[in-house]
């Protein structure tokens, strides 16, 4: 699955072709994504970009009636592409944009979701959502309050959008790594100095990875075309039973909240 780097990565790429430009139209092959696509959205005529942003996972383009959320779920990417490019099987979205580029959304599984809604920041997706990990809101401080008394293990803890926004598995593990926590480890149990080394590793983490193009996993490709290179860099994600990268201890492998999760026995308590 796309993590924030790499949303944050296709931001990036597609924000030149997109950002003060008009969408000439839009195509839609297939609706039936994780909800359908709105009608709406073809109707569309020469509307202005005005800006695109990020939010979480999701990408958000400002037009003058409304906005389009765009998430790319399991498998989605997003590409710009000449008029001219075939068209591929999971290509399920064109956005024409008035200079004859195309925005194309793609998504082999279709969990993903492109909306129309009128006003993003009180739609249901939005509301509950805790902050940006490398805004200034979220700091020690904030995420020792958050913690206090919980018993959830800490790597759940922080993958809980509702306390921090986009630190999904692969970032979350490797951030745990870097401050030697172990993922099991209740998040009401950890002091305030290793929570404040635990949110430096968390912004380490994600702005190395915002900055080498996200990791490159089996579904992603960034919004340029061009694949992430993070994953050269991993410590402990998909690494279990290899050496740890500190120590070469053999880095164990457990399931929490069902999804795998890799550490060192040793550096991690």
């Amino acid at each position: 699955m796309p993590e924030l780097p790499e949303v944050e990565t296709t931001r990036r790429g597609i924000q030149p072709y997109v950002e003060h430009k008009h969408i000439h139209s839009v195509t839609i092959r297939e609706r039936r994504l994780r909800w359908p696509v709105s009608d709406t959205l073809t109707s569309l005529s020469m509307a202005r970009v005005n800006k695109l942003e990020r939010r979480a996972k999701y990408l958000i383009l400002y037009l003058p009636d409304g906005f389009i959320i765009i998430h790319l779920g399991m498998s989605g990417s997003l590409r710009v592409v000449d008029s001219s490019a075939p068209i591929g099987k999971h290509d399920h979205i064109d956005l024409l944009m008035d200079d004859g580029k195309i925005v194309r959304y793609n998504d082999p599984r279709r969990f993903g979701s492109v909306l129309w809604v009128d006003d993003w920041e009180n739609h249901p997706l939005f509301t509950k959502l805790g902050p940006e990990p490398l805004d200034e809101a979220f700091d020690a401080d904030y995420l020792y309050q958050q913690a206090k008394e919980k018993k959830a293990p800490i790597k759940q803890f922080i993958m809980d959008n509702k306390n921090v926004v986009g630190v999904g598995n692969i970032y979350a593990s490797e951030a745990l790594f870097l401050s030697g926590i172990h993922p099991k480890r209740p998040a009401g149990s950890i002091s305030k100095k290793r929570i404040t080394q635990l949110v430096a590793h968390i912004k380490k983490t994600l702005t190395a990875a915002i900055t080498q193009g996200g990791t490159t996993l089996r579904d992603f490709v960034g919004g340029d075309g061009k694949p992430g290179y993070f994953q050269q860099q991993l410590n402990v994600y998909g690494r279990g039973g290899e050496p740890c990268t500190a120590c070469q201890t053999r880095l164990k492998e457990i399931k929490l909240g069902q999804r795998a999760s890799v550490y060192c026995p040793k550096c991690q308590h």
